[in-house]
């Protein structure tokens, strides 16, 4: 009976290790499917979201003037005019901007963020403007100006964004464009593409030329 006893009170003993061994393990591979899930998760993150924490670094940068800065200007005459900046990060580009005026009554600009060599955000603004009342002593000018901000992945468009409003010389409460609700279009981005690279060719440009 003894014998019988010692028997059963070892088998008990071992049989609490091994579940104890059990749980431990069990525990641990839960930990491993939970980090693994983790980094599953951050990898799957919303490229929009991405996109938006890769413009808000490279903006914080331009506002601290964090980086270098090369330019130059062009003058078609009867075409148009403008002014190229080149923000760089060490050799690499890592902002263009491109203003232009096409005539008298129309002016726009581009805004190019990059990463690996590419555009990842572009936000353009045109303004239209024309005279809107008043008097010939003082006339009133209404600016028309159009937003559009695109969401890029491999030079193709994730989303883009549109926002239209005016300004009026006379107004009195002045416009505040961030308060204004922008809306989802669909764009065609090549021809931003094609000036992007254009603007890219002369990235060693410092004199004044005559066009792009």
């Amino acid at each position: 009976m003894k014998i019988l006893f010692l028997t059963a009170s070892l088998f008990l003993v071992f049989s609490c290790k091994n579940d104890k061994a059990v749980h431990k393990e069990s525990a641990s591979m839960d930990s491993s499917v939970a980090k693994k899930d983790s980094v599953q998760t951050s990898a799957a993150e919303d490229p929009i979201d991405q996109i938006k924490k890769e413009y808000a670094d490279l903006q914080a940068q331009l506002e601290a003037k964090k980086l270098s800065q090369s330019k130059f200007t062009y003058d078609c005459n009867d075409e148009p005019s403008g002014e190229v900046i080149f923000h760089s990060d060490k050799n690499e580009i890592k902002v263009i901007e491109h203003f232009y005026a096409e005539h008298s009554h129309f002016s726009g600009s581009e805004k190019y963020f990059i990463k690996d060599r590419k555009p990842f955000f572009i936000f353009r603004q045109e303004t239209v403007w024309n005279f809107d009342g008043g008097t010939p002593e003082k006339p009133v000018t209404k600016d028309d100006i159009t937003e559009t901000r695109i969401y890029l992945q491999n030079n193709k468009p994730l989303k883009c964004l549109e926002k239209k409003y005016s300004i009026k010389s006379d107004q009195k409460e002045k416009t505040t464009p961030d308060n204004i609700p922008s809306k989802e279009i669909q764009c065609d981005t090549n021809e931003l593409l094609k000036t992007y690279q254009l603007l890219l060719k002369h990235k060693d440009q410092k004199e004044a030329i005559k066009c792009l």
